[in-house]
């Protein structure tokens, strides 16, 4: 039976307009991570005749993720994931116990996040926030002046750099 193509909605239930693509050397170990890491929720895994992952999505919270198995002699291609969570504390310490790699401690930033970042085994960097408090643009152009928030701002662009440049030389 095929539904009406008047009432069909043109982004599925449960998705997002954008939905991110991790394409990884080992999908199933990916699946395995996201779940320690971030009590992601396995929606379903397609093989195809080699055994490879052709198709997988997780889902963290309300987002869905697609990942599926880089075919040999790809280039490695690291997602960069912003992941909003109620404790991001708590998630960045979880996702070191699951395997992952501290890139940026926890900090608070000026526009009333807190986030930490960490890359993955597989190279990817999730960056873990909590939106503790909600700053209005007079109060957040203050802030963006102020020696804490700059000395934070400075740490997260400097670790993100360090963690960028050190690719090169692996």
């Amino acid at each position: 039976m095929t539904a009406d193509p008047n009432t069909v909605q043109p982004i599925p239930e449960g998705y997002h307009t954008v939905t991110p693509w991790i394409i990884s050397r080992d999908t199933n170990r990916l699946l395995e991570f996201v779940k320690q890491a971030f009590g992601a929720e396995e929606l379903g895994r397609v093989y195809v005749e080699n055994g490879a992952i052709g198709h997988a999505e997780f889902k963290i919270g309300t987002s869905i993720v697609m990942a599926f198995d880089a075919k040999e002699g790809w280039p490695d291609t690291p997602c960069f994931l912003r992941l909003y969570v109620p404790d991001g504390d708590a998630v960045y310490r979880q996702a070191l116990s699951a395997g992952a790699t501290p890139v940026t401690e926890p900090t608070n930033m000026f526009w009333g996040d807190r986030g930490g970042r960490v890359r993955d085994p597989f190279g990817n960097v999730w960056w873990i926030q909590t939106h503790v408090e909600d700053v209005d643009s007079q109060e957040m152009e203050k802030r963006a002046t102020e020696k804490q928030y700059l000395d934070a701002m400075r740490y997260a662009q400097e670790s993100f750099d360090r963690e960028m440049s050190n690719r090169g030389t692996k």
